[in-house]
């Protein structure tokens, strides 16, 4: 029996612990065929180990996405472990601490860092792949529902807002090539960068309550399936889009 990515080379971005999606999607494809790279910045040798917890040990590419240095060399460092991509996952974000819980009061230094990271850094990383990704590659981010402004998400709900249309705009450039670039908006889940958003507990909790699915904030499978199924050949016409795995909390009002 074959698997969904069997055979394709997928580049995972942003892996730092076991709790993450990006890990999850890592698992995932490796046992649904695919070969697979990761990319970790800093602490590298903690990615270096969660890497080989995988069910095949995968091999890490140091990124810094702020880094034109590490971008310039990012295709031809890929190459050292795989010939080319079919599929590249964005699971990178970051903010300072000013940019949540004080909207009005967050000085522009930062939040144009938080900008940059978590949102131009799509623009970026798909530039920086390019070369490595044939026709019917997909790229794919991890993106949290931006339409409404969610209590204490500030400045990363914007960046996030930014992030879907960075998407958008490159559905509309890369689609002539072939490239598919979409988003997987997933519910709330217990990740390093979740420890960082003021009262995510209480969001959690009313997650579960509102989700017509339920919603489980410590399992990140659903979502990293749903990154997985858009890295798959089972789209192939679905570019520009936000694919959400929330339990379904997006389709009920207040």
């Amino acid at each position: 029996m074959t698997g969904l990515l069997d055979g394709k080379r997928i580049l995972v971005t942003g892996v730092i612990t076991e709790a993450s999606i990006g890990f999850h999607t890592a698992r995932i494809a490796q046992q649904q065929g695919a070969d697979v790279v990761l990319t970790g910045f800093g602490r590298l040798s903690l990615v270096n180990r969660i890497a080989q917890r995988l069910p095949s040990p995968a091999p890490v590419v140091e990124l810094d996405v702020t880094d034109p240095a590490h971008l310039a060399t990012l295709a031809d460092r890929v190459r050292d472990h795989v010939d080319g991509l079919d599929g590249v996952v964005h699971s990178i974000a970051a903010a300072p601490a000013s940019c949540w819980g004080d909207f009005m009061g967050a000085p522009w230094p930062d939040v144009s860092s938080s900008l940059q990271v978590s949102a131009y850094s799509l623009n970026a990383l798909a530039a920086a792949v390019l070369p490595l990704l044939d026709p019917g590659a997909s790229i794919v981010g991890l993106d949290f529902d931006a339409r409404v402004a969610w209590p204490d998400y500030d400045w990363m709900g914007v960046a996030k807002a930014a992030l879907e249309s960075v998407n958008r705009y490159l559905a509309r450039e890369l689609g002539p090539r072939g490239i598919r670039t979409n988003l997987v908006a997933s519910g709330p889940l217990r990740t390093i960068a979740a420890k960082s958003i003021p009262g995510f507990a209480e969001m959690e909790a009313d997650w579960d309550k509102r989700a017509p699915l339920g919603w489980n904030a410590a399992d990140p499978t659903a979502a990293a399936q749903s990154v997985c199924a858009l890295l798959s050949d089972w789209l192939p016409a679905t570019t520009g889009s936000m694919v959400w795995a929330d339990g379904g909390v997006h389709a009920i009002g207040q």
